[in-house]
């Protein structure tokens, strides 16, 4: 009797739980649809314009007005095979950002590493750091390039021609001969070392959204996981690569994405730049602007899921059962 009084009494809790779950199912479609209507009726509208204007050329009617003339990939080709300054600007930006993801996922790790640690003004600290993204962003960030335009046309112009120019940067390729010299480096490693130190700035710039998401998964992890490190006797090193390190993985992952995304789509990307450039251009350079773009974002989505790839082989994901 008393089993089936559990029965019949626990019914009621699953009834419960079930409509819950639908409540909050229905709470947080509330909250997405005003995305949903904008991306079905905005949004997608704008896409299939363009993969449509990327396979046609826009001839202008005499009487006013265009048509479309289908033309199939050929936009696709003349980007590659006539167009050589995409080709060029294409690999060139994809060999800066091969050098600056890794730069700033690895320096906003150890900041984050830093900024969890108990010390006097942590706050204080993290809102420092967090600050260049509000500086990089909105007006603020027109002032900024405004200003680097004036500055950069007052020394190449009537200020300063040659060395000044020259000079920068923190670091030359020259300055860093004599430190290789009784090694057996290449050139060109030498200049990756030299654009990392001269682009700490920008990379600065780059890592507070970053920073913070590590620091939220740097935080998630338990204090009793440290303490049990630490009555076993394991030095900080091991804790790191034992604890910390496999604990933020998927941490690592997310950010691996979220930065890929940011560069590719910055507005300073030479890329992006240039694809507008082209648009601004005669002779069809809207049709072929949206073939580079789609180009450009078939190639990000490939390069996004190579990255997620590699890196979810060895992202571990604590159980909760």
């Amino acid at each position: 009797m008393n089993m089936v009084k559990d029965k019949i009494g626990s019914a009621p809790k699953k009834k419960k739980i079930a409509s819950l779950d639908k409540r909050k199912a229905r709470v947080g479609w509330f909250f997405v649809l005003p995305f949903i209507i904008g991306f079905l009726f905005i949004y997608l509208p704008i896409i299939f314009n363009s993969i449509k204007f990327s396979f046609n050329h826009i001839i202008i009617q005499t009487s006013g007005g265009y048509k479309l003339e289908f033309v199939g990939f050929q936009n696709y080709s003349d980007a590659f095979l006539v167009d050589a300054g995409f080709k060029d600007t294409l690999l060139a930006g994809l060999g800066q950002l091969v050098v600056d993801i890794p730069a700033i996922v690895l320096f906003s790790l150890f900041i984050a590493l830093i900024l969890n640690q108990k010390i006097l003004g942590r706050a204080a600290f993290r809102a420092i750091f967090f600050i260049p993204v509000i500086l990089t962003t909105g007006l603020i960030s027109s002032i900024d390039a405004s200003n680097n335009d004036l500055l950069n046309h007052m020394t190449n112009g009537s200020i300063d021609t040659g060395a000044g120019a020259a000079g920068t940067g923190i670091l030359s390729a020259a300055s860093l001969e004599g430190l290789f010299k009784n090694m057996v480096v290449g050139g060109e490693f030498v200049e990756t070392i030299v654009g990392i130190v001269n682009g700490i700035y920008d990379i600065v710039n780059r890592c507070g959204v970053q920073m913070l998401i590590f620091l939220a998964g740097l935080q998630s992890i338990s204090p009793s996981i440290y303490e049990s490190c630490q009555i076993d006797g394991a030095s900080g090193w091991e804790t790191f690569w034992k604890v910390t390190f496999p604990m933020i993985s998927p941490i690592i992952l997310v950010n691996v994405v979220y930065t890929i995304i940011d560069a590719f789509t910055s507005a300073s990307n030479q890329v992006m730049t240039y694809i507008s450039k082209v648009y601004d251009s005669p002779n069809n350079g809207n049709v072929m602007s949206s073939a580079m773009s789609w180009t450009y974002f078939l190639i990000v989505i490939a390069i996004i899921a190579a990255a997620a790839g590699i890196i979810s082989s060895v992202v571990f994901y604590q159980r909760r059962d």
